[in-house]
């Protein structure tokens, strides 16, 4: 698998079978949109930033919510979270994604703005292990560095990916990642795009990767 980050929580995972693209966003905040040539797409909530499905062909699979969902090999399950931690009422839903695809289990949070999961979100992420997760870690919007380290602990995935902070161009003002590294405390590994199979997964110390921009 290859995996590429485009800023905001935008992710495309390149598998074997199909191309899963997450959270596209409008040029409106600043950054360049990518091209949705993919086979599924996932949308976490319908904020401008996360739901830019413009080029999206007729033959595109989209989820854009709660439920179970498999094409071309793979598993989609959305599980339903809060946009803040008010169960909703400044921002919303979001949707909370596990992905299955190519022998691992990836799980994207969104824009989760809750402090805590409730016992029910927790049982339905880690009724398996979670190779990958990407986490929002930018505050304002979402939950902030120190808040983020404790969703992550509660997880404990292999690998760390974190979203949603302040990069060059963004016109959203939002925390930089270096507050959210400085906090988890693992020296983060900084790449270009990350390219991982099943054999390569960490077995003993989790790792936490963060792309260049």
């Amino acid at each position: 698998m290859i995996i590429t980050w485009f800023g905001q929580s935008c992710f495309r995972l390149a598998g074997k079978d199909a191309n899963v693209l997450i959270d596209p966003f409008s040029k409106e905040i600043g950054l360049k949109p990518p091209r949705i040539n993919d086979q599924i797409v996932l949308k976490t909530h319908d904020h401008i930033d996360h739901n830019n499905l413009e080029g999206a062909g007729p033959e595109t699979f989209v989820i854009g919510g709660p439920g179970e969902y498999e094409k071309l090999g793979v598993s989609v399950t959305g599980i339903e979270s809060y946009h803040d931690n008010e169960k909703g009422a400044k921002r919303g839903s979001n949707t909370i994604y596990m992905i299955h695809m190519d022998e691992m289990m990836l799980c994207h949070l969104g824009d989760i703005g809750q402090k805590q999961f409730t016992q029910e979100q927790l049982d339905a992420i880690n009724w398996a292990d979670i190779d990958i997760l990407f986490v929002p870690v930018g505050g304002t919007y979402t939950v902030n560095a120190a808040e983020a380290v404790e969703l992550v602990k509660e997880i404990e995935p292999k690998i760390i990916i974190p979203m949603h902070y302040k990069i060059p161009g963004l016109s959203i003002e939002l925390d930089d990642v270096k507050k959210f590294t400085k906090e988890i405390g693992i020296k983060p590994e900084e790449v270009d795009v990350l390219k991982i199979n099943v054999k390569q997964l960490p077995q003993e110390e989790t790792k936490l990767i963060v792309f260049k921009r």
